[in-house]
Order: structure tokens, then C-alpha cells, then sequence
């Protein structure tokens, strides 16, 4: 392969794969859920079918789009089944699934791609070959199940295979991956069975054999069946690669299979099944091409794509021949048609910081992409020009106002950007100073990018006065002017040995070789200061007042930056709140018992406590500027979601 060109070509090549010709090697593996139920309301399965109809129109091959729960409904009664992903009635007996399901494959078949559905049963909830826990986060024990039950579970497999069949689609994917049930038949570490479905390794593959024999038996030949594999469990006592080439070379052998999705992860560890910005872009594609090789189906693979070079790199070095972009897709919506239009600087970059995920996960907010306030509105008309051209000026460029200034400018206005640093971006890139966040510094370039080509007019090092932004003569001021660093309303908070997190990042102020962080900020800011340390080999102890690290953290990401810190020596300890600071000890009490204790060991205390509202320039302004708003962390301080969510709404009504 000579150049990216080249493998630009590669990813546009058609494949066929079972009964489906494909157009190109990109497939949309299941992500969609949060954006609209397809078994919901019809508005709901409407936004649903909606976001899935627009990526298959930018011309992605491959919609694998259904997260299709197998019914569970085989229960004691009174048995509620708990957990994330947890179901008692699954969808392929639902009275509207074939309707629904058929809205769904139509919408994607009319735009030209090929549109099939997962099999999924979760493992563990309560379902097991032994009993034996998949995971270290949690102690749900959960039920043994029988071998009638066994054969119960068979012959819904095979039922809801002829559903999706009978509804139009394409072909169906067996979830055999991250802690599902058929994982922890093929596990050595949670298939210790020693009956005929359990034990050695032909036994551990007899419950997907079954299935997979019972589904062609419903669907026949002329339907595409998949199994979506883990590569490597990476679980102690679980199969590893070779394992992993084992189990996919005897689904291979069955003759039922048409291709195997090979990924990466378990279900909360590190990395977790839907891996962070931590790792690298791609990290696992030699893993998938050692499958690949080995293998006489077509390989998909799916971990960390999150641009389209990578992607096409794949498969030009021929170590997958179909590459699954779920992210990626959330951040921009044209991602297919952009690269076969060779305007990759066009492309707007997934930052893989996990919100899409953890907003409704963790904090039951509206499903949201951090850096495309758009993702999740493709039912809704996009917006379009202003009735009435403006002259705006927007202050601060870090998110939000990035973000801001750039609709506004779509919307026809003429934009003014004034930001006081050397440098757009804000908080955003500070943060992307440690290795594991540089695709933000890739979403900052994109922004610039982005207002040059809008003709947005960019001041930097401009500190802003309320008398220069009166004397401007804007008709409309946008104040997106982030957040100072908050301290601790503690004694000693002030000395000269406690420097701000921020202050460390951007090398204005230096530190020891022993840190303590005081931690009081729920996302991400403790971990990526503590991240920054240990790579400056510091030894680093982290003291947070929350029950739980970075609650607001959830847990497709919290593994990756806990692996890292706590491999470089880092300690942790919780549910203490510093209420005292002198040189070298720290006085503290538990936040619900109130015993007092203390830490020592230090050479410098580093804040990482969050921002308040930088607001003033807002107050100074209220009764001088006619139409004044605010927005993002000069409203009140929260994370880059919340920030590009305000300046879509606020550019609407402007």
C-alpha cells in the first residue's frame, strides 16, 4: 500500500458476506439504542429508525443495528432480573416486532445497505453455565441453569432468528461476547459444568452449536448467520487468543457461519467492552488479523476505530475485510461520504470520552454526542438560516464557544470569536495535555478548521473588558467564558505548596516527587491530573470525599484510567473530606462518621476541585447590552456534553 489514498480505496470495495453484497467494508455494529427505542412509542421508534436511515444514506455498507434481546421470560416466578441490560421479555416476541423490525430494514435496505439484528441474552442476569461471577465489579451470584432450560434457550435462539427473517431483514448476529450468556458457555472461567454442556472444550461449545443448528433448521441457507466473538476474554482463567482461535475455527467448521465479528473487553474491566480514549486508535487490528488468517469466513473487527484512516487501514493491511465504526458515527453523521469525497479534514473527530453512554447510564440525561449536538435530532429539520443576519460576538473559545461560534456562522451571521488565551480551547486542552486525551487537541484543530473556512473572525489574546464588548457593537454577545479553579474553603487551602491541578498541566507551577490530590470534582479532572503525575513519575495519592471514585465517571470508562494510575503506584482513598492543610499532613474526617484522620507523605497538595462560574463580565453587562447571553461553564462548571449542547440550543433561537 502506497499512501492513505490507497486504503481509502480499499474500505470502498464491495464484499459479500453470506447472502448480503455489500457496498464497502463499513459496518454500524448495535449502538443506536440510546438514540430513540425502537420497541417504544412510535415517535421513539421513529427517531430510532431516523438516526440508523441517515448513516445508511451517507452510504455506510453494513447496519448491524438491532441490540435484539432474547426473550427471558423463563423464570421462577416473581424473579427480576437486575443489571444493566438486564430483560425479562425480550423483543422477538413482541406482538409489533416484525413491524417494527421491518420499519427498520426497510428504511436501511431504501438507502442501500444491508440491515440485520443481534441475538443477545446478557449472561449473568441471572443466567450461567456454573454460577462462577464473570467480572470483579460486582457479587451478583447468578442461577445454574438446567439442561431443559438449556434446550428452552436453544429453541428461542431459533425462534427469534425466523423473526428477524420473516420481518425482512438480512441476516442475524450471534452475541457471544462481553459477558454474554454464550461467552460464559465457551469461558474455562465460568464453564466448569460436567454434564454434556460444560467442561472440556468441545462440551463449552455445545450450547452454541445447538443454537446455531437450530437456526438453520428455522431459517435456511439463504439467511446470514454471524457470531460476534471476543478475541481474547482477558480474564484471568478465561480463554485467551489461541483459545480465541480455537472456538472461532469450530464455529467456523459447523458450516452455519457466514462471518465471524471478532472485539475486545469485558464488561466493566480494562479495557471495558467499549473502549475509552485511553487506548489507541485501532489497538487491537493485529489481534484481528491473526483471525483473519486463520479463518476461511470474512472477518469483521470492531475496538477503537474512531476515524475513517484507520478503518481503511484494516482492511488495506488485510487484517479484517469489514471494520465496525460505532462511535465514530455518533461525532459525524457524513463520516462514509466525507472519505469517499477525500475531505477528511472535514471529518469531525470522536473524542471517545464515553457521555454518549454515560449521560443516561449514570445520570438519566437525554442521550447526547460531546462533540455533535446534532447526533439524536435526525428526525428533527437541522438548522437553517437565520431570518435575520446578525452581527454576534462570542467570548471564550473553549467549547462551547467554539461550537457556538461555528452554527451561528452556518446560520449566516457574522461571527466574531474573541478568546483571551494563545490558544483556543479552554479546559479541553489543558485536559489534552496527557497522551490518552489528544483526540481532543483533534476536535480543537477541527473547530479552527472549521470557523476558517465559516469566515469567523478569531482574536486570540483578547481579555475582554465589558467597555470593549460595548464598544464593538455587536447586536447579539454570547459569553462563554469558562470557569476559574475552585480551592477548598479549608485553612491552609492558600499555602504556598498547594498549586492547582491546571496550574501543574500547563507547567506554571512545578511540583515534588510526592503529590496528594485532593479531589472534589466527580468526573474526570481528579483522574487526568493524577494521569499527568504519574507520567511525570510521581507518586501520587488521591483523596476524594465521594463514596465512589469519580461517580459521575461510568462504567464503560472508569477501568482505563484506574488501570493506569493505580499500575504506576498511585492510592486512592475515599469518603474523606480534607478539612485541614499544613505542611506535610493532611487532617481529615469521613464524610458520614466524621473520624477524624490524616495523610502524610507529601510535598505538594494539588487541587483538582472543579471551576466556579466566571461570570462577571455576565453581571457587568446585564443592563448595557440589549441581547446578552450566557452559556457552558460561565453559566455553571460541567463537562464538554453539557457545554456544545447549550450553544446548539442557544444558536437556534439567534
Amino acid at each position: 500500500m502506497s499512501d492513505g489514498t490507497q486504503a481509502l480505496h480499499s474500505l470502498f470495495q464491495p464484499l459479500r458476506v453470506g447472502t448480503m453484497a455489500l457496498r464497502n467494508r463499513v459496518m454500524l455494529p448495535p449502538h443506536g439504542a440510546a438514540v430513540g427505542n425502537l420497541w417504544g412509542s412510535l415517535d421513539d421508534a421513529k427517531v430510532n429508525v431516523g438516526y440508523w436511515a441517515s448513516r445508511a444514506r451517507d452510504g455506510a455498507g453494513w447496519i448491524d443495528g438491532i441490540t435484539g434481546f432474547v426473550d427471558n421470560s423463563m423464570l421462577v416466578p416473581g424473579f427480576v432480573p437486575t443489571g444493566l441490560g438486564a430483560v425479562r421479555h425480550g423483543v422477538f416476541r413482541a406482538p409489533f416486532f416484525r413491524e417494527r423490525a421491518g420499519m427498520y430494514g426497510d428504511a436501511i435496505h431504501e438507502a442501500g445497505a444491508c440491515a440485520t439484528s443481534q441475538l443477545v441474552m446478557q449472561g449473568g442476569m441471572p443466567h450461567s453455565p456454573s454460577g462462577r461471577i464473570a467480572n470483579y465489579t460486582n457479587n451478583l451470584v447468578p442461577h445454574v441453569l438446567t439442561a431443559d432450560e438449556i434446550r428452552w434457550f436453544v429453541d428461542e435462539y431459533a425462534f427469534s432468528a425466523r423473526q428477524v427473517k420473516e420481518a425482512g431483514l438480512d441476516g442475524v448476529e450471534l452475541h457471544a461476547n462481553h459477558e454474554d450468556l454464550l461467552e460464559l458457555f465457551l469461558s474455562p472461567a465460568t464453564n466448569l459444568r460436567d454434564d454434556d454442556y460444560g467442561g472440556d472444550f468441545e462440551r463449552r461449545l455445545r450450547f452454541i452449536r445447538d443454537i446455531l443448528t437450530a437456526i438453520r433448521a428455522e431459517v435456511g441457507t439463504d439467511f446470514t448467520v454471524g457470531v460476534r466473538l471476543n478475541m481474547d476474554e482477558l480474564f484471568e482463567g478465561g480463554y485467551d487468543v489461541e483459545g480465541g482461535l480455537a472456538i472461532a475455527r469450530a464455529l467456523e467448521a459447523t458450516g452455519h457461519v457466514d462471518y465471524i465479528h471478532g472485539v475486545i473487553g469485558n464488561s466493566w474491566g480494562a479495557p471495558s467492552y467499549l473502549q475509552p480514549h485511553n487506548y489507541g486508535i485501532a489497538q487491537w487490528s493485529g489481534l484481528a488479523g491473526r483471525f483473519r488468517a486463520a479463518l476461511g469466513l470474512p472477518f469483521v473487527y470492531t475496538g477503537r476505530i474512531t476515524t475513517i484512516e484507520a478503518g481503511a487501514e484494516v482492511i488495506a493491511s488485510g487484517q479484517a475485510d469489514v471494520i465496525g465504526m460505532a462511535r465514530a458515527n455518533f461525532a459525524e453523521p457524513n463520516i462514509v461520504s466525507k472519505a469517499k469525497a477525500g475531505r477528511l479534514d472535514d471529518i469531525r473527530p470522536c473524542i471517545g470520552c464515553n457521555d454518549c453512554l454515560h449521560a443516561r447510564t449514570v445520570e438519566g440525561l437525554p442521550f447526547g454526542c460531546a462533540v455533535n449536538p446534532r447526533t439524536g435530532r435526525e428526525t428533527e429539520p437541522a438548522l437553517g438560516q437565520a431570518a435575520v443576519k446578525k452581527r454576534v460576538l462570542v467570548v471564550g473559545g473553549g467549547p462551547a464557544g467554539l461550537e457556538l461560534a461555528a452554527l451561528l456562522a452556518e446560520r449566516g451571521h457574522k461571527v466574531s470569536l474573541w478568546e483571551r488565551g494563545a490558544a483556543l480551547g479552554g479546559q479541553m486542552r489543558i485536559a489534552g495535555a496527557v497522551p490518552e486525551n489528544r483526540a481532543f487537541i483533534d476536535f480543537l484543530d477541527f473547530q479552527r478548521r472549521r470557523l476558517d473556512r465559516l469566515g469567523v473572525e478569531v482574536v486570540l489574546g483578547r481579555d475582554a473588558t465589558a467597555d470593549d464588548i460595548t464598544g464593538f457593537g455587536a447586536d447579539t454577545v454570547a459569553l462563554a467564558t469558562g470557569a476559574t479553579a475552585r480551592r477548598p474553603d479549608v485553612a491552609g487551602a492558600h499555602l504556598p505548596f498547594v498549586v492547582d491541578g491546571r496550574e501543574v498541566m500547563t507547567g506554571a507551577a512545578t511540583v515534588g516527587e510526592r503529590v496528594a490530590v485532593i479531589a472534589a470534582e466527580d468526573h474526570m479532572q481528579p483522574l487526568v491530573v493524577a494521569s499527568f503525575l504519574v507520567d511525570q513519575g510521581k507518586q501520587v495519592q488521591l483523596i476524594y470525599q465521594t463514596p465512589a471514585i469519580a461517580p459521575l465517571v461510568g462504567k464503560y470508562s472508569i477501568g482505563a484510567p484506574l488501570a493506569k494510575i493505580s499500575a504506576r503506584g498511585a492510592r486512592v482513598r475515599m469518603m474523606e473530606r480534607v478539612v485541614a492543610i499544613e505542611q506535610g499532613r493532611l487532617h481529615t474526617r469521613n464524610v458520614y462518621s466524621g473520624a477524624e484522620g490524616e495523610v502524610t507523605d507529601f510535598d505538594n497538595v494539588v487541587l483538582a476541585c472543579g471551576g466556579v462560574a466566571e461570570s462577571g463580565l455576565y453581571d457587568a453587562l446585564r443592563d448595557r447590552v440589549e441581547d446578552l447571553h450566557i452559556l457552558g461553564d460561565a453559566y455553571a462548571p460541567r463537562r464538554i456534553w453539557f457545554a456544545t449542547r447549550q450553544a446548539y440550543e442557544l444558536a437556534a433561537t439567534i
